[in-house]
């Protein structure tokens, strides 16, 4: 049976494909990359040696609840300019929280509407001034639906560690 080993890619659809590259290159630090010719607006950019997200600009509209998740290097810089552009979301998965295993996590929009999550590694330095905010909540999302079905465990984390 095969399995599968990675992402390799995440596509965003965009509303405003110029907006929305230059919202992944300037804010997320994001490389551009040259995709294939396409006969439909397409923009990759490299995250790593082995992942990249595609946004492509279609007329329909975005989800409310699915998104990528970037780990950033310095959440606290980010979380600064994401509040400043009014980028924050806490409509889908609450506040800006510290997640269990000690990453950081919050979630935005980018220019075209797609959710973003943004995560530090766990233990990351963190400006003190994040814990005091109004978008930031102690614990994990809740949800009230009271529903605990799939595989869950107190040592659970966002990050794991190569063979």
């Amino acid at each position: 049976m095969a399995k599968a080993l990675k992402i390799n890619h995440v596509t965003l659809i965009v509303d405003n494909l110029e907006k929305a590259g230059e919202f992944y290159k300037q804010e997320l630090g994001l490389e551009p990359l040259p995709a294939f010719r396409f006969d439909y607006p397409v923009m990759f950019f490299k995250f790593n040696d082995e992942q990249q997200l595609h946004i492509s600009e279609w007329e329909d509209r975005t989800s409310f609840r699915g998104h990528i998740c970037v780990q950033v290097d310095d959440f606290s810089s980010i979380f600064f300019r994401m509040k400043e552009l009014n980028a924050i979301d806490v409509n889908p998965w609450g506040k800006v929280r510290k997640l269990p295993d000690g990453a950081m996590q919050m979630f935005v929009r980018d220019p075209s509407g797609n959710l973003v999550e943004i995560s530090s590694i766990p233990g990351a330095e963190v400006d003190d001034r994040i814990f005091k905010d109004e978008l930031y909540e102690e614990g994990l999302y809740v949800s009230k639906r009271n529903d605990f079905r799939g595989l869950k465990s107190d040592d659970a984390t966002l990050y794991h560690n190569k063979p």
